[in-house]
């Protein structure tokens, strides 16, 4: 069956249009990431790994918004994910599911451009466009320059 998806279209590009109303919807984290304590892990008992995991997941800048947003569960399940993926048993299949994970809670570029958040400080500035005055000419003189002349 066809018919939309999330997600299903380009991501929206913080640099493509740079109008006031277009920047209001963007979420800015701050590049130095969450502060304040750790949430309680929400699942069943986790393994040692996974509590490093937590925490390290519990201090990125995009964490600020998973709380806001109540996210405690889906973070959790993406670490228990994450853990049995890179466990002697992982199968690609699990790989799956954790860049999945990764790019709906924010953590691959295009997860952060498909939530509309930035990070200060992290966010690449697109390559400048080449002047009209580069492209001048016709499109013999263009191609001369290119062909060596010829």
């Amino acid at each position: 069956m066809g018919g939309a998806r999330i997600r299903s279209c380009p991501a929206p590009d913080p640099n493509a249009l740079r109008r006031e109303r277009d920047g209001a919807e963007w979420i800015h984290l701050p590049g130095t990431g969450r502060e304040g304590p750790t949430p309680a892990w929400p699942l069943s008992k986790a393994t040692r790994r996974e509590l490093e995991l937590w925490e390290r997941e519990w201090r990125r800048p995009q964490a600020i918004e998973w709380e806001r947003n109540g996210q405690q569960i889906e973070v959790a399940s993406y670490v228990r994910c994450l853990r049995r993926a890179e466990g002697p048993t992982g199968r690609a299949a699990d790989w799956t599911v954790v860049q999945r994970q990764q790019t709906y809670l924010g953590l691959t570029v295009p997860g952060l451009r498909g939530n509309r958040w930035v990070i200060d400080g992290g966010q690449v500035e697109a390559p400048p466009r080449p002047s009209r005055a580069a492209s001048s000419g016709s499109a013999r003189e263009r191609f001369e320059v290119m062909n060596g002349g010829a």
